[in-house]
């Protein structure tokens, strides 16, 4: 909310010796938080000039430019001089202006040399241009910072102001404007009348109400007809008449500076009233275009199917949830949000009916989101406004009109419904002591809910507060509590540390999580976070089936993009949006982690319930909540492309490869102590002949391996990407926290090496198991060469391993290790057939 400074004083009567700064610092710790304090930025010697002459002179260009002689004042006038005939021109400053939309007499805005104009970002000089030295500039009011067309000069009213007066006190320029901002729960200090009565409190100075001085006093009878079908949705409804107002008077000056400070352009005479008198008083109204209005107004549910063309002319269609007005013809608005195309006013508009009303705030709020209208009236009606203000901010508009657009306003108004009445809320006398360890008295919480505006009764040891209609946010003693807090000052409340619990440290589960944080770290791998959002671009860039499991997602009511409506089946997909990031950005080499959650929807979804906030939900109701959410495995993920082992001076780098991928898992299971088989299968995204599956307890808990390579080509990708996922919580569960002790014999190890010719399809990983259980002499068993070649038989292929052996008791003899590599081969030939190459 931007406040003029200049106009929050109209309402409250500050210390003249106030400063901005100090203003807004009041106002933060009041709540308001500031965002910024604007100023013009204009510095320097800008005037008001009266042109004394005006020459046009063609150019060969085409253009035709103005050399004018301009009366800035005795302070800043040249001395006479004489034109080329010998005649002696009056004193002045000769200045060329390529504008046309003045005559000699006008009043004009004159930047002198020194001058410094923020919409121009340089310091105005006298230079020599066609022919002549320009001595200043003639301003236009975009030059200004304010309304106006950038290719005339603004020409200021007769008797504004004399030659010489200075044009940034005449303009307003010299006004500060507070951009402050304002919390959802405070709708009232989106209007000068609700932050000026939170200066006079925070100040202690007198209020001066803006809705007090509008005189509301009508005849009897009713205005505009109006029905209300929906008193729930629209408890208050007002309309007021105006005739014979003259849409061609342009809006004053002072409006337009007013509503530019502010943050509003300025549109048309009618429209800017009723901005201003939103921004004044905090009320949103409308105005219609009597003569296109036919026959009375309804406020009623949309039907569905129905559409209207909003004043953005944008064609909606209608949902039943939204509350309409509208006339014969059907909508003509979307109450509290945006009106309808049909019955704008606009320049032949001299009839005009006002609407000001109160809606229902949610009813407000879910249409605005619905039809993606974030409008200043919606903003302000779906947070709650004042709902006893229709009346006088429906007469303050007229009457404006009137004043202004030379309309008469009717002496009737119609008024629909009453404002809710305001909720009774009981509380102690001490209550706003205990909660905020603040000393503060009856008195104190009193006085501080009067200057709100609340009406206060004390029984004893209770209070009973009736909250004003403008403050709809005061619902239950804590709310009270804060308010009165908020007068007594934030500053007060002591900074006292609660003593800290006694702790019970890590869990299980956060111990291992934080091992497996410290693996991953210490294989290079770089740890993002990325939103948990996808959409069917992402499975259709992976390679999924359409009738892949990892489709199904977990749609969200209001998601941030319409292209990720979801949540997330797997971490890959924030992961490689993350990676064409980082390459995008020059980095080739990139090895890249990450440890979250994925969304699983379960079939048999039920509704969730709602239970109310007074009590902590039971074990019985959070079981009832487990039931209905998704499954939220936490998973962890990781890319790597580019270099695995760097290029440098000891020698060339090695680049990633699938098994790079697969040994960072397995090493993240060996410091869980987790036994994991790997298989290989055919999954997307990976490559179908190089990727593997990590089973645990027979149940598939990951995959790893090589990216295939149209899904690299889908993103951007280079070749030969390798990516892994498992399921961390599975792992974790699996974990005994503490591993079995490790057996150390203190004597020499013997080392043999085997090679084993077998079928091509033998995996690697089941004979590396078969052989390093051969024998209870056999400490591991490595493979350290993969053969395929002439030397080996169609579909065969040679798998070498180095075997380490080692007894607990005593140094092995050549007869164990004969007898121990022995049995190593046999159990390869029972098992996979292996013949052992020599």
């Amino acid at each position: 909310m931007r406040v003029p400074v200049e106009w929050l004083r109209q309402y409250v009567d500050l210390p003249d010796d106030l400063s901005t700064e100090a203003l807004a610092a009041r106002l933060t710790a009041f709540d308001l938080k500031l965002e910024e304090i604007i100023g013009s930025g204009i510095s320097g010697p800008l005037t008001v000039g009266r042109v004394l002459t005006l020459v046009g002179e063609p150019q060969k260009n085409g253009k035709t430019i103005n050399w004018c002689r301009v009366d800035v004042g005795a302070a800043h006038n040249d001395p006479p001089v004489s034109d080329p005939d010998g005649v002696e021109m009056a004193a002045g400053r000769g200045i060329v202006c390529g504008a046309h939309n003045f005559v000699v007499g006008d009043l004009v805005v004159v930047s002198l040399p020194g001058t410094v104009l923020p919409a121009l970002g340089f310091e105005i000089t006298a230079r020599k241009t066609y022919g002549h030295v320009s001595d200043g500039m003639i301003c236009s009011g975009a030059e200004l910072g304010l309304a106006g067309d950038a290719d005339g000069i603004m020409v200021l009213e007769p008797g504004t102001a004399e030659p010489g007066d200075d044009a940034i006190v005449l303009l307003g320029l010299d006004g500060d404007v507070l951009d402050l901002e304002v919390n959802p729960d405070r709708a009232y200090a989106l209007s000068l009348r609700g932050v000026a009565r939170d200066s006079a409190i925070a100040f202690d100075v007198p209020f001066h109400d803006p809705a007090d001085t509008v005189d509301e006093v009508v005849s009897t009878g009713t205005s505009y007809p109006v029905r209300v079908e929906d008193a729930f949705a629209a408890p208050v409804f007002v309309t007021r008449e105006i005739t014979g107002f003259d849409p061609s008077r342009p809006s004053p000056g002072w409006l337009v500076r007013r509503l530019e400070q502010a943050g509003m352009r300025s549109i048309s005479l009618a429209v800017d009233i009723s901005n201003y008198v939103m921004l004044e008083l905090g009320q949103p109204n409308h105005a219609y275009d009597r003569a296109k209005l036919r026959g009375g107004i309804v406020v009623r549910r949309a039907v569905e199917g129905e559409k209207i063309t909003t004043l953005d002319d944008v064609v909606r269609t209608l949902d039943p949830d939204d509350l309409l007005i509208t006339d014969d013809r059907g909508p003509i608005g979307i109450a509290g949000v945006m009106g309808s195309a049909d019955v704008e006013i606009d320049g032949t508009t001299t009839d005009i009916v006002i609407e000001s009303a109160y809606f229902d705030p949610k009813t407000i709020f879910r249409a605005a989101r619905r039809h993606r209208i974030p409008s200043e009236a919606s903003k302000r009606n779906e947070r709650g406004i004042d709902s006893s203000l229709q009346p006088r901010a429906a007469t303050r508009v007229a009457q404006l009109m009137a004043e202004l657009g030379g309309g008469v306003v009717s002496g009737t108004m119609t008024v629909v419904g009453e404002s809710p009445a305001s909720p009774h809320i009981r509380l102690r006398v001490d209550l706003p002591s205990r909660v905020t360890g603040v000393e503060i008295d009856a008195v104190a919480s009193v006085e501080a809910l009067e200057a709100n505006g609340c009406s206060v009764e004390m029984d004893h040891e209770w209070l009973t507060v009736t909250p004003p209609p403008w403050r709809p946010d005061l619902t239950d003693p804590y709310d009270v509590v804060e308010e009165v807090l908020r007068v007594v000052g934030y500053d007060k409340v002591p900074s006292i540390l609660p003593p800290a619990p006694a702790g019970r440290g890590l869990t299980k589960a956060q111990k291992l999580r934080r091992r497996v944080g410290n693996v991953l770290a210490g294989d290079g791998l770089i740890e993002v976070k990325t939103f948990p959002f996808a959409g069917e671009a992402d499975w259709d860039r992976m390679g999924l089936l359409p009738d892949d499991v990892r489709r199904t997602q977990v749609l969200l009511e209001n998601p941030l993009s319409a292209e990720e409506p979801g949540m997330t089946t797997t971490v890959l997909t924030g992961l490689l949006r993350s990676l064409v990031l980082n390459i995008g950005r020059g980095h080739s080499d990139v090895s890249i982690v990450e440890t979250g959650r994925v969304f699983l929807p379960r079939s048999d979804v039920a509704t969730a319930p709602i239970y109310g906030v007074a009590d902590r939900p039971g074990p019985g109701e959070f079981a009832v909540f487990d039931a209905v959410l998704p499954a939220q495995p936490l998973h962890v993920g990781l890319l790597m492309s580019g270099e695995r082992v760097r290029t440098g001076w000891a020698g060339p780098g090695r680049h990633v490869m699938w098994a790079d991928a697969v040994a960072v898992v397995q090493h993240v299971a060996e410091v869980l102590h987790v036994d994991l088989a790997v298989e290989q299968v055919q999954l997307a995204p990976w490559h179908p002949g190089r990727c593997a599956a990590f089973v645990l307890d027979g149940v598939t808990i990951g995959h790893a391996g090589e990216l295939h390579p149209r899904v690299l080509k889908a993103y951007g990708l280079p070749a030969r990407v390798v990516a892994a996922e498992v399921d961390l919580d599975a792992l974790v569960d699996a974990s005994p926290e503490i591993g079995p002790r490790p057996d150390f014999s203190a004597f020499p190890v013997a080392k043999e090496d085997l090679a084993l010719v077998v079928d091509g399809s033998v995996l690697s990983g089941d004979l590396q198991a078969v052989l390093a259980g051969a024998s209870t002499l056999i400490e591991s068993a490595r493979l350290f060469d993969v053969y395929t070649g002439d030397q080996v038989p169609a579909g065969k292929k040679s798998l070498a391993f180095a075997l380490r052996l080692r007894a607990p008791d005593r140094t092995l003899t050549e007869e164990d290790i004969r007898g121990a590599r022995e049995a190593a081969v046999d159990a390869a030939r029972r098992v996979s057939g292996a013949i052992l190459r020599t």
